[in-house]
């Protein structure tokens, strides 16, 4: 198993349109691991969804001043660590030498469902959640903090 060669982890997060999955592990990340640099990026970036940014609003986590990022624009250089968060659909390509985690997390937003905005809610919290249990257990397995 690779480990960083940086005193902190340097964490990527991936998602197709860098607007739910990656941008909530982003924002986790920076809560949990405050020294780790963490970016998140997708292949076909939009913008960061408002449901995403209620939801970690109820963590006391803003994600007002992230923007969804391409993938081409992350430099590899500067990531140890790619944790993909694609589920149903392809997930970006990220070039280097950077160790690799997949986290397939269906996407929350659920377009294509007849939901109410509760319901639609409900979905990026359990995605939130799930993302925050995985990073915890990661912190700690790796040792990045007590």
């Amino acid at each position: 198993m690779l480990h960083s060669v940086r005193p902190h982890p340097s964490l990527l997060f991936l998602c197709v349109a860098n607007s739910a999955r990656s941008q909530m592990a982003e924002g986790l990340a920076r809560q949990l691991l405050p020294e780790a640099r963490v970016q998140s990026a997708g292949s076909a970036p939009t913008r960061v969804n408002p449901l995403a940014i209620e939801a970690m609003a109820e963590l006391g986590l803003s994600l007002r001043a992230q923007a969804s990022k391409s993938v081409n624009d992350i430099n590899p250089a500067t990531v140890d660590l790619v944790i993909s968060l694609c589920a149903e659909e392809v997930c970006p390509l990220f070039l280097g030498e950077a160790e690799r985690l997949h986290w397939p997390l269906q996407d929350p937003d659920r377009k294509q469902e007849p939901l109410s905005h509760e319901q639609r809610l409900d979905h990026f919290r359990v995605a939130r959640d799930e993302i925050r249990r995985r990073l915890e257990a990661l912190s700690v397995e790796r040792g990045w903090r007590a």
